[in-house]
Parts: structure tokens; C-alpha cells; sequence
């Protein structure tokens, strides 16, 4: 492992408080150290306060910041002697120290301090990190872990038991620290845990990090554990894949009684482990350490036997909770038995997530935990903790608090949709309205520039003619294959072609219009339908009409043709698929002038053949109103909600009241 110090980056750290946040992020650039939010660092700095005294301050990573990016608002600052103070306590519940923290911090709106705040506090050193470094978790989870460690880092490291995370730890830490210490110690072990480096300055600290895993690399490599044999795989996913991906799905959903985001990987790596003759046995013993406990589940399932994983999931509740006992509560709630990681030997590993972020987060903790395990094989085997001490983690105090104070979810928070015509206009403003409800959003278009149009885990937009079958299918399967399935379908995209009277239609403008608007939604519902039918909440159609279904105008007769069927189309999906409980609309709106139909052009046409100006057509409505294509969204959105849960086969007009459809 190599340093990534750069002198004259540092240069520019102003104060040591801009330091912690340089070294820090160093750390966290570096996924064998630190993944998505795990580890912490801190720094301890002389301030005076408000009245003009000194003060010990310890600015410690908060809750919720990843040192990946961390800014120096994710440090609080916190009474060092008062967390000095606090380690010398017999006992202190998690919630109490939790309330010490925040009651001793120095800015009421920063955020809560880590959990290992004292522990940080309790090290005499100014700058103090901590990683969960791959290398040295893989030693420390093996049957002879203590004496391997022992071997690696001989008088240098103080080697802590493992001790679950919180007040009891930062004592077992001040313990062990004082027993072990001397002139050599440049670091701590916790076992099953992670690794410390401190320093007086920010350079030594982090680089003493970077020597120490490295010893533990180095260490791998002689006793041949560090190498993995990855080989090339030979296997396909099934040709049914998606259908599949999506049963999978709507089965975990079903169980957790809400929607949630589902991404396949199959590559070499993760075929390589689920091929290998004792997963059973090496899968099955728990998470590499007690940081990955929450985000990955006790253990990953291991094919389609969700049955047999939920009741092995509740024997495993059972045996051990009437052992927790919890000082805030006189019970514990069972959180939900769904995995979040599934090995499966035909479609590879599938995470699940309440996000696509959430579900990213699993699949990267994973994928660094085959890697320990398999290293942990090779060295001897692998041996996580105890499930007693898996499940204490899992049933924290805090972490239930953090169940109990979470504040409601998005409305579509867990769903999958797709919107074409997603580039502009009304389909774009739909891609907004969806994403800011919490969806995770699919947007088609055949315009290239759909696929950098958001910088969002939760947006895939994919350049697709919709005229096209092939097309259309190669962007579900990947839609499908990074998000699970498909709860919402919006069908928006559509063409308005010049005006043309009837006796000068020519049969290529005809034609296109009626493929685009009415055919390729046709073909679109009739690859969506396996998906929809197997949406947790169950399917929802919304499709983008016009007022011209109703009330038709001169010299636009391909466009209200098209759209007077593709209406049809909707009101016959309704009677045949009311029975699998998806329910299919329609929005008529009229006089959207923010989309990508109406050219300059194109408008003075209608105006004129309305005698009127452009400005006087946009407002030719009851309420002298324009209509946004924003506004067309936010109905459209709101369709696919609880409101209209009971509402199927209806026509909305949107359009200010025009008074020829009235």
C-alpha cells in the first residue's frame, strides 16, 4: 500500500483542523481502508471560547459523513476533558454517552459525534485514525488471529479483545492502552475490528496507517494468501434473467411489506466465489467485521430459498434476544428478516437496498468481504465472531434508536420507473418530480444526451429509439439488472408534426406519428407487462395524451389520430390488466409550450390557424392560464401515489379548461 501524501496539497491546509480533513480524505480514498463511511478520524485543538477561554476540543468524524469527501463541518467539536472525564465512569449506557456527546459538543446544529469519540479522546495523541484496512481484519478473523497479529506487529501495536463498539470499548481501550503501552507502540488492533494509527502531526499519522496494513499485506504474501485465483467464467445468465431479477424482488419486498431497490453483479470475481465447493460452510459464518453487520445482514442468503432464510433468520432472533438487555427499552423490535445479500449461482450476487445508494454500499461491502474471506482461507480459515456478538451489534441500542427516529420515507422510496421522452419538456419535469419522491428512475430518449442528463445513482438514462424492439428490451435489461424491476411507466414521448391538411398528408409523416406516438408504446407495455404485474405496490401506467383526443384541430390529424388510439389503447390495457391490480391513466394536456414539440415554428402554425397571436394562444384557456410541463408532472407523479390508488381507466384533462373539450 502506498502513501498518497503530496506535500504540496498539504501546503495548502491552513490550520491542523484542515489537515484532519486532507489526511482524512486520503483514507478514505482508499477502499481497502475505508468503505462508505467506516472508520473515523479525529484531531485535538486548543480554542478559546466565546468567553475568551481556553479549551480542549476534540473535532472528531461525525454521523453521516464519509471520509471519502468529508468537509471540515463533519468534524464536531467536542469538551475533550469532559470525554476524558467520562472514561473514568464504571458504566455508561450508549444512549447516556450519546447524550454526553451532544450535550458537550461546542455547535448545537453539528453533527452527533462517532460513537468512538472517547475512545479517540482517551489516545495521547493529537491526531488519531482509524480504518477497517482489509488486510489486517483478514488475519484478525482467522483461529490463530491473535497470534498471527502478534507475529506481524511484534511490541508495536497495543491488541485490544474485541469488545462491541461504544463506552465499554473506549474503557477496555484505556485499559489495554495503559497495560501494553511502550516506546515502540505506534498503533492499536482491535480484533475482528480494525486498526489505529496516532501521531502528533497529520503526515506521521496517516503514513503510520500506511506502514502498518502494508505489514499486514506484506505478511499475506509471504504465507501465499494474498493472491486470489479468479477464473474466467464461463457462465450466462438465463434468457428469463429478468424475470427472474424482478420475482426475486417482489418475493423480499412482499416480506419486508415495502419496495426496495434490487442490483445484479455477475462478473468473475463474484462467480469465482459462489462456484467454490465450501460457500456453504465460508459464506455463512457472518460479516468481516461488526461495522458491516447492519448494512450487509447477519449472513447473505444463499440461492432463491427465501423461506427456508427468514425462518433461519427468526431461530436466530429467538435464540438470542431474551440475552440483550437493553437500559432504553424493556424490549427490542425485530427488524425485518429480508437479506441484503444474495449469492445466487445463476444470476450472480443481487444487494438490496431501500436506495440504490443503499443497495452500491452492500454489494462494495460484500465484494471486499469475498475477498477477506477467500484470503482468510488461504491463510487458515475463516472464522467471523460469535452470532451472540453479531447480533448485539445488529440489535444496538442505537442503532434501534436510529430505526425509531428515522422520519418517513420518500413517497416512492424502494420503486423503479421508467419515463420516455425523457431528454425534455414534460418527460424531463417528469424524471424530477419522480426523483424528488425518491424513485429511482429509468429515462429513455433518443436523444444521446439522456445519459449524462443526471449526476444520480438513481437516474439511468439510456439512448433508445422506442420504435425499436430490440432497443427496448436491451434498455430494460439493463434498467432491470441495476435496479430490480419496474413499479411506474410513464409513456410520454411523442412527436408533433408540422400541420398538414388531410388532402396533403403524405403517407411518411403519417406513418412515422403513428409508430412513435401510438405502435412503440404498444411495444413498450407489452415488454413492461411481466415487470409491472410484479411491482411490490403493483403496476402503474401513466400516459401523456392530449386535448386533441377530445377536441381535435385542423391540419393535425396524424398527430390526433395517434394519440385519440393510443387513448384507446389505455382504456382496453385497463379491463385486461385490472385483474393484476395495474392501473393505467391518462393525462390530456394542452398548450405545454416548454417541450421539445413545439418549435417556434410549429407554434406560429397553430396560432395562425387559430387568428390569433402566440401570446393569445398560450392563454386560450378558461383561466388564462399556462400550463408547465412541471405541472403535468407533479399530476402525473401524484396518479402513481395512494391518492388515486382506487382510480384506474381515467382521462384527466390538464389544460386550464379549454372550452371546446368542455
Amino acid at each position: 500500500m502506498k502513501s498518497l501524501w503530496n506535500d504540496k496539497e498539504a501546503q495548502h491546509c491552513k490550520d491542523e483542523l484542515a489537515l484532519r480533513v486532507y489526511s482524512s480524505r486520503l483514507l478514505g480514498s482508499n477502499p481497502e481502508l475505508v468503505l462508505h463511511g467506516g472508520g473515523n478520524t479525529s484531531v485535538k485543538i486548543s480554542e478559546k471560547n466565546i468567553l475568551g477561554e481556553e479549551q480542549e476540543l476534540l473535532y472528531v468524524k461525525g454521523s453521516g459523513w464519509d471520509l471519502a469527501t468529508i468537509e471540515a463541518a463533519g468534524f464536531p467539536a467536542v469538551n475533550l476533558q469532559h470525554l476524558i472525564a467520562l472514561a473514568g465512569l464504571k458504566s455508561l449506557s450508549d444512549p447516556q454517552m450519546v447524550n454526553e456527546l451532544k450535550t458537550h459538543m461546542t455547535s448545537a446544529s453539528a453533527p452527533t459525534p462517532s460513537v468512538e469519540a472517547i475512545l479517540h479522546a482517551i489516545l495521547p495523541y493529537k491526531y488519531v485514525d482509524h480504518t477497517h484496512a482489509d488486510a489486517v481484519v483478514t488475519v484478525t478473523n482467522t483461529p490463530d488471529g491473535l497470534a498471527r497479529i502478534q507475529e506481524i506487529y511484534r511490541d508495536s501495536v497495543v491488541i485490544v479483545p474485541y469488545v462491541m463498539p461504544g463506552f465499554d470499548l473506549a474503557r477496555v481501550c484505556a485499559k489495554e492502552f495503559e497495560r501494553q503501552r511502550n516506546d515502540n507502540t505506534r498503533g492499536m488492533v482491535l480484533m475482528n475490528h480494525g486498526i489505529f494509527s496516532f501521531a502528533d502531526d497529520a503526515r506521521t499519522s496517516y503514513e503510520t496507517m500506511i506502514e502498518l496494513v502494508t505489514q499486514a499485506e506484506e505478511y499475506l504474501k509471504v504465507k501465499k494468501a494474498w493472491s486470489i485465483d479468479t477464473k474466467k467464467s464461463s457462465k450466462k445468465l438465463p434468457a428469463d434473467k429478468l424475470l427472474k431479477i424482478s420475482a426475486l424482488r417482489k418475493q423480499l419486498c412482499d416480506i419486508k411489506q415495502s419496495p426496495m431497490i434490487l442490483t445484479t453483479t455477475c462478473n468473475d470475481a463474484v462467480y469465482s466465489f459462489i462456484e467454490r465447493d465450501d460457500l456453504a460452510v465460508i459464506s455463512q459464518q457472518g460479516p468481516a467485521t461488526p461495522d458491516h453487520v447492519i448494512r450487509t445482514k447477519q449472513l447473505p442468503m444463499l440461492g432463491n430459498t427465501i423461506d427456508q432464510y427468514v425462518a433461519n433468520y427468526k431461530k436466530y432472533f429467538d435464540t438470542y434476544s431474551s440475552k440483550v438487555k437493553s437500559p432504553a427499552s424493556t424490549s427490542i423490535e425485530m427488524l425485518d428478516p429480508v437479506p441484503r445479500v444474495i449469492l445466487d449461482q445463476e444470476l450472480g450476487m443481487c444487494t438490496l437496498g431501500q436506495s440504490i445508494k443503499d443497495a452500491n454500499i452492500v454489494r462494495d461491502i460484500y465484494q471486499h468481504t469475498i475477498d477477506i474471506i477467500q484470503r482468510s482461507t488461504m491463510l487458515d480459515e475463516f472464522q467471523a465472531l460469535p452470532a451472540k456478538r453479531i447480533f448485539e451489534v445488529e440489535y444496538w441500542d442505537l442503532e434501534q434508536d436510529k430505526l425509531r427516529s428515522a422520519g418517513s420515507k420518500p413517497e416512492f422510496s424502494g420503486e423503479v420507473a421508467l419515463v420516455t421522452g425523457a431528454a425534455s419538456g414534460i418527460g424531463k419535469a417528469c424524471v424530477d418530480s419522480l426523483l424528488a419522491r425518491g424513485a429511482a428512475v429509468i429515462g429513455l430518449d433518443i436523444n444521446k444526451a439522456i445519459g449524462s442528463l443526471y449526476d444520480s445513482a438513481n437516474f439511468c438514462g439510456v439512448q433508445c429509439d422506442i420504435t425499436d424492439s430490440d432497443a427496448i428490451a436491451a434498455a430494460l435489461e439493463q434498467g432491470i439488472m441495476l435496479y430490480g424491476g419496474l413499479d411506474i411507466l410513464i409513456l410520454n414521448a411523442g412527436i408533433f408534426p408540422a400541420s398538414l391538411t388531410i388532402e396533403k398528408m403524405d403517407q411518411q409523416t403519417w406513418n412515422k406519428t403513428l409508430d412513435v406516438n401510438l405502435s412503440a408504446n404498444l411495444k413498450l407495455m407489452q415488454q413492461a407487462y411481466l415487470f409491472l404485474k410484479q411491482a411490490p405496490r403493483y403496476g402503474r401506467v401513466v400516459m401523456i395524451g392530449s386535448k386533441n383526443v377530445h377536441a381535435p384541430g385542423p391540419g393535425a390529424s396524424a398527430y390526433s389520430v395517434s394519440k385519440a388510439a393510443l387513448n384507446q389503447l389505455m382504456r382496453v390495457a385497463s379491463l385486461e390488466w385490472g385483474s393484476d391490480n395495474i392501473r393505467i391513466n391518462t393525462l390530456h394536456p394542452n398548450a405545454v409550450f416548454d417541450t421539445g414539440i413545439w418549435t417556434d415554428e410549429i407554434l406560429k402554425a397553430r396560432a395562425a390557424s387559430y387568428g390569433m397571436s402566440v401570446d393569445e394562444y398560450k392563454t386560450r384557456n378558461i383561466l388564462k392560464t399556462e400550463v408547465a410541463s412541471h405541472d403535468v408532472a407533479e399530476l402525473a407523479a401524484e396518479l402513481c401515489g395512494p391518492l388515486f390508488a382506487k382510480t384506474t381507466a381515467a382521462q384527466i384533462p390538464i389544460d386550464g379548461g379549454d372550452q371546446r373539450v368542455i
